[in-house]
């Protein structure tokens, strides 16, 4: 949706290693945002975003106008049931049936061989992947790690929104994550244990409004009693007013 970061230009770095030509669209869809949050503040900076992705080698800029993707009383959407309703769709209502709709939309105009996404929007990455496995795409989806800044804070266009207070206390996200993976390698793999760690640490952060915490199959984003093969362990929280998420995957 523009306003990029290194964890975008990561994705263009993987795609030129795997492909011939790399496209980037860049689009702040409206279908994906609810009517509270904030489409009309989401940062742009398309002349600079041009100019990131000329320099990374990007062939084509994909922008079109919120008019040219959805036409006047368009009634159509792509949904993902059951997938749409977890982890960010649950607090999200109808955010993937957004995302799904134009990224379909986006694969009939460029008709990639690969798509690549970042791993950092975990929950996004599974939907997309069910939709291309239902729909019968001929693309394959590319899942790249998720990139941070040095401190460890995931990177996000919406980190331009935290006061220099706020980015030290989104700090607690990762710090929450790498709580429960130190918990794990130690040997504990019960699901429920984990979270309340974690938990634990959210809550030194008075400020800090916890979204969720959870700990689900990466593919199907359901809940898991007991880590036994490679699992997500997912969290989103409210800095202030700002709603970042993070997550890592477990493997035994």
């Amino acid at each position: 949706m523009g306003a990029l970061h290194a964890g975008h230009l990561s994705l263009v770095r993987a795609a030129k290693m795997r492909c011939d030509v790399v496209a980037a669209s860049i689009f702040v869809n409206p279908t994906q945002f609810g009517p509270s949050e904030d489409f009309a503040k989401y940062p742009r900076s398309f002349e600079s975003d041009c100019a990131a992705l000329d320099k990374a080698g990007v062939s084509i800029v994909l922008a079109p106008t919120v008019e040219e993707m959805y036409s006047q009383g368009e009634t159509t959407w792509v949904t993902v049931e059951g997938l749409s309703e977890r982890l960010d769709g649950c607090s999200r209502p109808l955010h993937f049936r957004g995302v799904t709709t134009v990224v379909a939309k986006l694969f009939h105009i460029i008709e990639p061989d690969a798509a690549f996404f970042g791993q950092k929007d975990a929950a996004q990455l599974a939907v997309i992947r069910r939709m291309v496995r239902d729909l019968n795409f001929p693309v394959e989806v590319v899942g790249c790690p998720i990139v941070r800044e040095p401190d460890g804070l995931a990177m996000s266009s919406r980190n331009v929104y935290l006061s220099p207070e706020e980015r030290v206390r989104a700090l607690v996200l990762q710090r929450s994550l790498n709580s429960a993976e130190k918990q794990f390698r130690a040997g504990e793999t019960n699901a429920a244990e984990l979270s309340k760690t974690a938990r634990d640490v959210i809550a030194q952060e008075p400020q800090v409004r916890l979204d969720y915490f959870e700990v689900v199959d990466p593919e199907t984003l359901e809940p898991v009693a007991r880590i036994s093969r490679s699992t997500l362990v997912a969290v989103a929280a409210y800095v202030g007013p700002t709603r970042l998420i993070d997550n890592v995957v477990l493997t035994p």
